[in-house]
C-alpha cells in the first residue's frame, strides 16, 4: 500500500508539474512543421497520458480528485502570478516589463485556459472509463486514443474560442483549432506506448481491470 500512495504521489507530481509549465510557457508560439501553435502543446499532452494510467490503475474518483488538484493548483498559480506582477518592483530591479509580459496574462486567456482545462480533463476521465466499461476492461490502447482525442479538440475548441473570439478573423480562429487540434493528436497517438508502460510500472500489469 505504501509503494502504491508513492506512486500516486509521484504522478500527481508529474502531472501538477506538466500543467503548470504549459501555463507558463503557453504563450510563446512556434512553429512545428506547418503549423502555428503555442510551445505548451509539448508538454500538456503528458497531462492526459498520466490521467489516462491513473484511470487505469487507481479507477475513476482517483483521477477526478487528480483533475480537481490541477484545478486548484492552476487557480493558485494565477492568483499569485497577478500579485507578483502588481506589487511594484524594487528600483535595481530592471526587468520588470519582460517580467509582466510573461506572468501578466489577461483575464480573458486565464479564464479561456481553466475553462478548457476542466472541461476537457473531466471529459477524459469520463470518457476513459465509459469505453473501458464498453470493452469490459480490454483494449487499454481504445480508451486510452478515444478518450485523449475528444479530449484534446474540447480543450482546443474552448481555449481558441473563449480566448480569441472577436478579436480575430473568423478564418483565422478555425485555422488556429485545426493547427493545434492536428498537432495534439499526433502527440495522443505517441504517447499511447507511454500509457502502457507506466500501468506496467504502476501495477505490474499491462491492463487493470475495473474493482482489482
Amino acid at each position: 500500500m505504501e509503494k502504491s500512495n508513492e506512486k500516486l504521489i509521484l504522478l500527481t507530481g508529474i502531472f501538477v508539474s506538466a500543467l503548470t509549465i504549459s501555463n507558463v510557457i503557453a504563450g510563446k508560439l512556434v512553429n512545428i512543421g506547418p503549423f502555428l501553435v503555442p510551445v505548451a502543446v509539448l508538454c500538456y499532452p503528458i497531462t492526459f497520458a498520466v490521467t489516462d494510467i491513473v484511470s487505469e490503475v487507481y479507477g475513476k474518483r482517483t483521477a477526478q480528485k487528480m483533475v480537481w488538484t490541477g484545478f486548484f493548483t492552476s487557480l493558485i498559480l494565477v492568483i499569485y502570478s497577478q500579485i507578483a506582477v502588481f506589487y511594484p518592483p524594487a528600483s535595481i530591479f530592471a526587468n520588470n516589463e519582460a517580467f509582466v509580459k510573461v506572468f501578466g496574462s489577461t483575464p480573458r486567456i486565464v479564464l479561456a485556459s481553466i475553462l478548457a482545462y476542466i472541461l476537457s480533463q473531466t471529459h477524459d476521465v469520463w470518457a476513459f472509463h465509459f469505453w473501458k466499461k464498453i470493452t469490459r476492461g480490454s483494449h487499454l490502447w481504445l480508451r486510452n486514443n478515444l478518450s485523449t482525442m475528444v479530449s484534446q479538440f474540447i480543450d482546443t475548441l474552448t481555449f481558441i474560442t473563449v480566448a480569441f473570439a472577436g478579436t480575430i478573423p473568423g478564418n483565422v480562429l478555425v485555422q488556429m483549432i485545426f493547427s493545434q487540434y492536428v498537432v495534439k493528436l499526433i502527440m495522443a497517438l505517441i504517447d499511447t506506448p507511454f500509457v502502457y508502460l507506466g500501468v506496467k510500472l504502476v501495477s505490474g500489469q499491462w491492463t487493470v481491470k475495473e474493482g482489482s
